[in-house]
């Protein structure tokens, strides 16, 4: 038995969006189930997001420290941001994440993973990248705002992260499977065995 996620649609017979967002809008699907019986299904739609696990010559890992209003924290997280534009690249999103939030660019990219955050009520999906070769980007930093204008920015030892996320330290979704997965992939076939940067993303699919 092979394991692995497959595509599969079931049968809507209404749909509504009763709330639109500035990024973000809730859908309401009426869903036929196996039985034969109708249930109403509400979710957030989401564009989509990438993020970045930028691992330097030392082995630590650049993290950043944001507040997060919805969870009332401050959560120590992996850089990430939203794929704005339909159909983007998301090498290149997250290319333009890693200069805008750390000024720094990397020379070797490849896909760590990609997950769906909360497949139950969103259909939010992340490609959490793997970045090496790490150097400061050339020019003036990006000009932050909102919560982004308090960040905070440190290098940690993966092990000292892997150890915060078994502690229940931390917690944000990126950082713990981008954490987890590099600790799995360093154990296994190693990095050179990860896919391509520009690797097909069904869940979003993209301009190359």
């Amino acid at each position: 038995m092979t394991i692995k996620d497959t595509p599969e649609e079931w049968r809507i017979t209404a749909t509504a969006t009763p709330f639109r967002g500035n990024k973000t809008s809730v859908r309401t699907d009426d869903v036929v189930m196996p039985d034969g019986s109708v249930a109403r299904r509400d979710y957030q739609v989401h564009p989509g997001s990438v993020a970045i696990l930028a691992l330097d010559e030392s082995d630590r890992v650049l993290v950043l420290r944001q507040y997060r209003h919805p969870v009332r924290q401050k959560l120590w997280e992996i850089p990430a941001g939203l794929l704005d534009i339909p159909g983007e690249n998301p090498l290149h999103a997250a290319q333009r994440e890693l200069y805008e939030e750390a000024h720094v660019k990397a020379e070797d990219w490849r896909v760590l993973t990609d997950v769906y955050t909360t497949p139950g009520g969103c259909d939010e999906s992340v490609r959490i990248f793997l970045a090496r070769d790490l150097s400061e980007a050339e020019g003036e930093r990006f000009d932050v705002s909102e919560e982004e204008a308090d960040m905070e920015q440190a290098r940690v030892p993966l092990a000292e992260l892997v150890r915060g996320v078994l502690a229940g330290e931390l917690h944000n979704n990126a950082l713990v499977v981008g954490a987890m997965s590099l600790t799995a992939a360093l154990a296994g076939d190693g990095l050179d065995a990860l896919r391509p940067a520009d690797a097909e993303w069904p869940a979003r699919p993209f301009e190359v």
